[in-house]
């Protein structure tokens, strides 16, 4: 996934002069196409991340369409007070690229595991909150940041995730589901790389369920949630994140906003699987974490509405 955005950042580039990278010491062996190619438009500006933030705001003023790109927690949660004030307060064109979302740097502990960042970010004012679940959506949401003039976050997977899409994303709107496997009462939702996750487990189990992703969280498209919500009799959230304010939270707020406003024909049951208000001391790999974690689908979620 992480390939795959800085491949489509090199393509943007060369369409558009005005798109700059900067990154904090590190992605070695993936980030050195574009920095080759652009030479002009790439700064490592070393372990500076909340540096890093105020420099891209800077571009931004002067006209540059910068990213930012660093190890989960480190544009995010190190950066919040410049992503408030600096970039999002100003509403400036800077993209924050986070890699390794959720459990992906798991061996190296608690610093490295990225799961409040989502429910943070979100509550930020003119923030676009990102997380695509393959390479495909990846590569969209980068062109979506370049060519939208407000500000963007991305979490990206590192480890090889396989595409579930079939072809390229075209004419995609903004904070829509997407559907990679269709069935009938029951709806999986995720958002990030866990919805390789889901889909493996449908598909494996032979289970008739809905199978969406949602590369955007926030905001998110209304019309399109009332429609899965009226076609739905139970939903269940996938997230590496913490439950509180996170995608799930996300989720229930819509649906309850929708059936305030008289939208919706129905309430569907809805099940949450989420971090449970726990720091995970342990280190180990991705999978072994959100194991750990109960980050998983199970056959008896599939049987009771």
């Amino acid at each position: 996934m992480r390939t795959a955005f800085v491949k489509q950042l090199v393509e943007e580039a060369r369409l558009n002069e005005k798109v700059f990278f900067l990154v904090a010491d590190l992605g070695y062996n993936v980030v050195e196409d574009f920095a080759k190619e652009f030479p002009d438009r790439f700064i490592n500006v070393g372990i500076a991340e909340q540096n890093m933030a105020g420099i891209a705001a800077g571009l931004a003023k002067e006209g540059f369409i910068p990213f930012i790109y660093s190890i989960g927690n480190f544009p995010t949660l190190r950066c919040m007070e410049q992503i408030r004030y600096d970039i999002c307060y100003h509403n400036l064109n800077v993209n924050i690229v986070a890699v390794g979302g959720g459990y992906a740097y798991g061996s190296l502990g608690t610093s490295h595991h990225t799961t409040e960042e989502l429910g943070m970010l979100r509550t930020i004012p003119t923030l676009t909150v990102c997380a695509p679940a393959d390479p495909i959506e990846s590569r969209m949401l980068t062109t979506m940041a370049v060519n939208d003039p407000t500000p963007f976050y991305i979490r990206l997977g590192k480890n090889g995730e396989k595409a579930i899409h079939e072809k390229s994303l075209e004419n995609y709107q903004i904070g829509e589901p997407l559907l990679v496997r269709k069935g009938e009462t029951t709806a999986v939702l995720s958002t990030g790389s866990i919805g390789i996750d889901n889909l493996d487990f449908i598909t494996e189990n032979n289970i008739n369920a809905s199978v969406y992703t949602f590369p955007v969280i926030k905001p998110l498209n209304k019309e399109r949630l009332a429609q899965l919500f009226n076609s739905y009799k139970k939903i269940i959230t996938v997230e590496e994140h913490q439950a509180s304010a996170g995608f799930g939270s996300a989720i229930l707020e819509c649906l309850n906003d929708l059936q305030e406003e008289g939208l919706l024909t129905g309430i569907p049951k809805v099940k949450r699987i989420a971090i449970k208000d726990t720091f995970t001391s342990v280190a180990g790999s991705q999978k072994f974490l959100k194991e750990k974690n109960g980050l998983i689908l199970k056959k008896e979620y599939f049987t009771a509405y």
